[in-house]
């Protein structure tokens, strides 16, 4: 992937994560076996908008900086 590639894409999802306010997505948690019942659990993971912002910022500078090539 060349630079303004990965820079779109950071732009891309900066903006997506401050436009809903932070992103929460659930994954798999560890499973339990509580007297002898097997229990599946979830954990719930948020991306804060800062996060974003950070990615929009760092999407942004990778974009305007022309890196020179060898």
């Amino acid at each position: 992937m060349n630079t303004k590639t990965i820079a779109l894409i950071l732009i891309v999802l900066g903006c997506v994560v401050l436009a809903y306010q932070g992103i929460t997505f659930k994954s798999r948690g560890k499973p339990v076996d509580v007297l002898g019942v097997h229990v599946e659990t979830t954990k719930t993971n948020y991306v804060p908008p800062a996060v974003g912002a950070f990615a929009l910022i760092g999407g942004l500078v990778l974009f305007a900086v022309n890196p020179k090539s060898a």
